[in-house]
């Protein structure tokens, strides 16, 4: 089938790429890539992959091209999902005949109540569904497909059996020959990484059980599973030589550093093609790790420290300690690797105290620069089936981001308001960002590389409206 994959126009710059974390906008211009998106349009031949919000794309534009194909797969999330199922009766009006389905994670663990939500949508892809999409795109029958979620033509629904989770990564083709057949690199942007940056992946899973996590807990699951060595540097060689402008390489793992082994495997045949590159780290890689990764073109760990309270990482089942996240920062400012830390406020156990206690861990251990998130119980995960027991959370906070696509405080507790979580946040940037060591260190960067001092000022602007924006809302 002819078929056309679709991130479809939902709030201006919201970031909800399969790529993203957290789907919202984010404080400062970012898009991931959509390389859950990318992954099933490898396995189509001549399908078209539209990424519309990086493009700039409205309904305007991507409305005309339901009379071009015979299948649409669109991927969704829960912030967007009423937005993209409008999207969905869009299209089918323009082609009563075109088949239409979602993916993501919100669709893999509700799919009985995303195809209810409107009967334009012909199916769901449950867990992880690229060969799912592809036997769909060859014309197989529903009811032979596993892992598949569908509408009947008689309206009632049906779910075949679950798909065997993929255990041969290899498997999988390239997505970086998508983003060259259909993407424009230089759409995609991320505070901490250089400019242009091409994010994939080189294995899937996580081992970690963190509470709030939403990839490992709905279609990733919890063994990681990887490319073999050759694969992913095979394709790194490629990408180097279709993308000459891209100044450095992001591994989106959950947890690249999991299997360490394979991490300096990696590193030491990146190292022989020269190319700059960068992953996601547990707090706890041996500085020896370290040591390999850097000395073969690592620059920077994207480094979830979540909290600097030992009991709610705890309670989030971080498998993580405080005093091994401070050696382990350590270590990486005396080699010379830059951090990007994550931090999320309003996890569970969270008090006034305990914002000021991670406030200060932040700026004791002074990662580079932060992102600071509003713990979102994403339906799923064990955070939200808790916060649903608990009375954590209610109705008009579950679609976790306001009328604008920016990021809500969903959760709320007897000792802590939604209002105060949501405070937190701005009072966690300014005391970051405005202290003068940090903005020494900024402005030093800035001075370094006139690329970098245009790239900081437009970040500047761009969260200073933030800042304005959250003031007016709050």
């Amino acid at each position: 089938m002819k078929t056309l994959f679709l991130h479809p126009p939902s709030y201006e710059g919201f970031d909800g790429g399969a790529g993203s974390r957290y789907q919202a906008r984010r404080e400062i211009r970012s898009f991931w890539y959509p390389t859950w998106l990318a992954q099933p349009a490898a396995l189509v031949p001549e399908s078209r992959l539209v990424d519309a919000p990086p493009a700039r794309l409205g309904l305007g534009d991507v409305l005309p091209l339901a009379t071009d194909y015979e299948l649409v797969v669109l991927h969704t999330s829960t912030p967007s999902f009423a937005s993209d199922i409008r999207v969905v009766e869009m299209l089918k009006d323009a082609n009563p005949r075109l088949k239409i389905g979602m993916v993501g994670a919100k669709v893999a663990v509700e799919p009985e109540d995303s195809l209810t939500a409107s009967t334009a949508l012909d199916f769901v892809a449950r867990e992880e569904f690229d060969f799912t999409i592809k036997e769909i795109a060859e014309g197989h029958a529903f009811d032979a497909i596993d892992g598949l979620s569908y509408r009947r033509p008689g309206g009632a629904i049906s779910h075949n059996r679950d798909r065997a989770i993929l255990e041969d990564m290899d498997r999988l083709p390239f997505v970086s020959e998508v983003y060259k057949r259909d993407l424009r690199i230089e759409n995609y942007f991320i505070g901490y990484l250089l400019h242009p940056y091409l994010s994939l992946y080189t294995g899937r899973g996580c081992r970690s059980k963190c509470t709030f996590c939403l990839w490992p807990q709905t279609v990733g699951g919890h063994r990681y599973r990887v490319r073999s060595v050759g694969h992913v540097i095979e394709e790194i060689r490629l990408a180097k030589s279709w993308f000459p402008q891209v100044k450095e390489f992001f591994f989106d793992d959950d947890t690249f550093t999991d299997d360490r082994p394979r991490a300096e495997a990696i590193a030491r045949e990146l190292g022989k093609l020269g190319v700059t590159w960068s992953c996601n780290a547990k707090a706890n890689v041996p500085r020896a790790t370290l040591e390999v990764l850097r000395d073969h073109g690592l620059r920077l760990l994207l480094v979830g420290y979540e909290t600097g309270n030992q009991q709610i990482l705890n309670n989030i089942k971080k498998g993580m300690r405080v005093d091994v996240a401070r050696r382990f920062t350590k270590d990486c400012h005396e080699l010379g690797i830059t951090i990007h830390g994550t931090f999320i406020l309003g996890l569970p156990g969270e008090t006034k105290q305990t914002i000021e206690e991670t406030i200060r861990f932040a700026g004791e251990i002074n990662p580079h620069t932060i992102q600071v998130s509003l713990a979102a119980p994403y339906p799923g995960t064990y955070l939200y089936r808790q916060a649903v027991e608990n009375g954590w959370l209610d109705a008009t906070h579950a679609e976790l981001i306001d009328e604008r696509g920016v990021q809500i405080a969903p959760l709320h507790y007897p000792h802590l308001s939604h209002t105060e979580i949501f405070e937190s946040l701005e009072t966690f940037y300014k005391r970051f960002y405005f202290r003068r060591q940090k903005i020494a260190a900024l402005v030093a960067e800035m001075i370094k590389s006139p690329q970098m001092m245009r790239r900081r000022l437009r970040e500047g602007v761009e969260f200073f409206h933030f800042l304005r924006n959250r003031e007016m809302a709050g």
